[in-house]
């Protein structure tokens, strides 16, 4: 059964989701997307001069990844339009917003303007399946910020959760000497299971010396100015966790050690993959609510 989606702001990510719902067959109404060309001569496809027009003819409005940056505006980098949240939510007023990474204040405008919220990034599957698009564009990074090869180099994972697993594998399968650090037993044992060596994050210290990369998935402090002084000057560090992240930014800077610091890995390295598993989650999301 088709649908009539409006689709406001958004990254590459969006256009691509665009390009595959209309071309199942969806109607995709736009406001915040002018600048996508590779939209423009797609059927199904409305360029709307305003947004009340593209949200009017429909039941599910489709936002950006993350939601906003600000907490101002929506983003919408492929608009010069500044979106208001406050003018969205009023405008959507009684429909289903779908987007990505919504802070409690949205959902209190939301509550307001009897809107019902879904944020994408809680939802298990497509998290599950992000991790593979985060893992390959971890890789992808430590391949091209080191001088050697991941064949036998010594890697550390910091945190045995969705992306440390998929990680730890993939970083196996290139021949990379594997060790997760975490700090419950259960991760521990699932680690040794694995056929990964193991490590308590609480011990760290003089053992950091030995790695080659050392990759963070834990969004708290790991990796402290203290423990910091124990990498080697040749370690690549790469920080794939959130704000504030789980490696010392100052004090990597302070002793010229190498990191990147890798944020929404999945819409950079694989737009194309991600937006047909957010496709894939919504049309989830769509018959829970509609029972489609």
């Amino acid at each position: 059964m088709s649908t009539n989606f409006a689709m406001i702001g958004g990254d590459l990510r969006t256009i691509k989701l665009a390009k595959m719902l209309a071309e199942e067959g969806n109607t995709v109404y736009t406001y915040g997307l002018e600048q996508a060309e590779e939209l423009k001569e797609i059927k199904n496809i409305v360029f709307c001069e305003k947004l009340t027009i593209a949200i009017q003819n429909t039941e599910v409005v489709i936002g950006p990844i993350p939601f906003s940056s600000n907490g101002k505006e929506i983003n919408s980098p492929f608009s010069e339009k500044n979106i208001s949240i406050r003018e969205l939510m009023h405008v959507i007023h009684a429909k289903v917003l779908i987007a990505g990474s919504i802070t409690p204040e949205i959902y209190d405008l939301a509550n307001d303007e009897y809107i019902e919220i879904i944020d994408l990034m809680k939802r298990e599957e497509l998290a599950v399946l992000n991790t593979i698009s985060t893992a390959e564009g971890a890789i992808e990074i430590a391949i091209s910020h080191t001088n050697k090869i991941i064949h036998g180099s010594k890697v550390l994972i910091l945190g045995f959760g969705r992306i440390g697993k998929v990680l730890a594998r993939k970083m196996e399968g290139l021949s990379a000497e594997v060790t997760c650090a975490a700090r419950k037993d259960e991760d521990l044992a699932w680690i040794k299971a694995y056929g990964y060596q193991a490590t308590n994050i609480n011990t760290l210290g003089e053992n950091l010396s030995q790695y080659d990369i050392i990759m963070n998935t834990v969004p708290h402090l790991i990796l402290t100015s203290e423990r910091l002084l124990y990498v080697n000057q040749e370690c690549v560090l790469i920080d794939l966790a959130s704000n504030p992240g789980g490696i010392d930014k100052k004090a990597t800077k302070e002793r010229g050690l190498k990191l990147i610091w890798a944020l929404a890995l999945p819409g950079k390295v694989a737009p194309v993959t991600t937006a047909e598993f957010i496709k894939d989650t919504i049309y989830n999301i769509l018959k829970e609510i509609y029972k489609k």
